[in-house]
């Protein structure tokens, strides 16, 4: 089996990298919707600690947030060096592939 190209190799990581993006972006959503039911009144003598440890989750995730669009404006800069470079000796599907992923990725850069 021969090893993946080069262009292979940096669609996947762009990929990777717009999947964790995405992830990030649900946990965010997830902490917020647990903190507004920790917010409500509740017999639970751990409320208030759950609730701020909640917050620091969810301060953390954020903090996580523009480092995340960084690396995934450098992966597709550097996809989209390499598919000039090799764009017309690399096969059809790679290209395809590699086209798709900088398309997703400028849609997460916007976001």
């Amino acid at each position: 089996m021969a090893p993946p190209s080069k262009l292979t190799i940096s669609t996947s990581s762009l990929h990777r990298l717009i999947k964790e993006e995405s992830s990030y972006h649900k946990e965010l959503t997830n902490q917020q919707a647990r903190i507004a039911t920790l917010e409500q009144p509740s017999e639970d003598e751990n409320a208030e600690y759950k609730l701020k440890q909640e917050k620091q989750a969810l301060e953390e995730t954020r903090a996580v947030l523009p480092s995340m669009k960084t690396k995934i404006k450098e992966a597709l800069l550097k996809l989209e060096e390499q598919l000039e470079a090799t764009g017309a000796d690399a096969p059809e599907s790679e290209v395809t592939k590699a086209k798709e992923v900088i398309a997703s990725a400028k849609e997460a850069v916007k976001e």
